[in-house]
């Protein structure tokens, strides 16, 4: 059985494949020809927490678990197995796996969703995910101003010298007017402001996957055009974005992203709520697996 380092899954999943692949995989749920099961959680009365994801694709299936502690970080791993057979295929390490395949979904969701000429980007948070939604971002759209806040000033001075994104000194001023924004964040209450979203804007939140937490405003969440979603099995248990709004699930402006085929006509905000998904695990793996034959 193959094994793969945190090294390898890095240096073998470029992130131009990995956006093709999440195309693919959202055309295969689409047609019916890949399976997704939502992310499982069992916590601990410590804090510690154990989440597995699992999904089929091609001629692949497979899980993605990991676990977690506040104070402790998390460890992150991928079983991959043969869908035919049942053969076990493949382990490998998959932190850096989750992070680039995430990037990836909101770069095909804002290729979708995005205007053609979008050319500001916005991010707020400085951390791992912020890069590969920023790497991803930048493979569907030529960006001229990236402009990045978070609560950290250091690491966001050391997030825009080694992206080439600028330093700005608040979340308004990172997010107002800009035609693409991500929120990347770990916090639990809203970190932007529905005034500062221009007409026309796409949103990529993707930093939170528990449904006490958010990082979009109500207002917001409810002023949207259109809210794309991974799956909305999975949003109806972990979308703390959505569920605190709190919005109708039966609200024809909540479609899985599978479903979506082109931005909506005139300058609607759009907004592509990420929780990220096993199938998703499970497709940048198969590749992965195929690369390292």
């Amino acid at each position: 059985m193959l094994t793969l380092t945190e090294e390898q899954v890095r240096e073998r999943l470029p992130m131009r494949e990995a956006v093709r692949l999440m195309r693919e995989t959202f055309a295969a749920l689409r047609a019916g020809t890949a399976i997704n099961q939502a992310r499982r959680r069992l916590t601990l009365p410590n804090g510690s927490n154990l989440h597995s994801l699992a999904g089929a694709w091609d001629r692949y299936f497979g899980t993605k678990f990991y676990s977690s502690h506040p104070q402790h970080g998390a460890h992150f791993f991928v079983f991959l197995f043969d869908a035919e057979t049942a053969e076990p295929l493949a382990q490998m390490e998959a932190n850096w796996l989750g992070q680039i395949r995430t990037g990836a979904a909101s770069g095909y969701a804002t290729d979708l969703l995005a205007s053609p000429g979008a050319s500001t980007l916005g991010i707020i948070g400085s951390g791992f995910q912020a890069r590969s939604q920023l790497d991803a971002i930048r493979e569907v759209r030529k960006l001229g101003d990236v402009r990045v806040w978070s609560r950290s000033e250091e690491k966001c001075r050391r997030f825009a010298g080694e992206t080439g994104a600028r330093a700005v000194a608040s979340a308004e001023e990172a997010v107002r007017g800009a035609d693409i924004v991500v929120t990347a964040t770990s916090a639990k209450d809203p970190v932007i402001e529905a005034d500062w979203i221009a007409p026309g804007a796409h949103i990529n939140a993707m930093g939170s996957n528990r449904p006490q937490r958010r990082e979009l405003p109500s207002d917001l969440v409810l002023r949207a055009n259109l809210i794309a979603v991974d799956s909305i099995e999975q949003s109806k248990i972990e979308s703390g974005d959505l569920l605190l709004a709190p919005v109708d699930w039966n609200d024809p402006r909540i479609v899985e992203l599978a479903y979506v085929e082109r931005r909506p006509a005139g300058t609607p905000v759009t907004i592509f709520k990420s929780n990220g998904l096993g199938v998703e695990d499970v497709a940048a793996a198969a590749y992965l697996y195929e690369q390292s034959l």
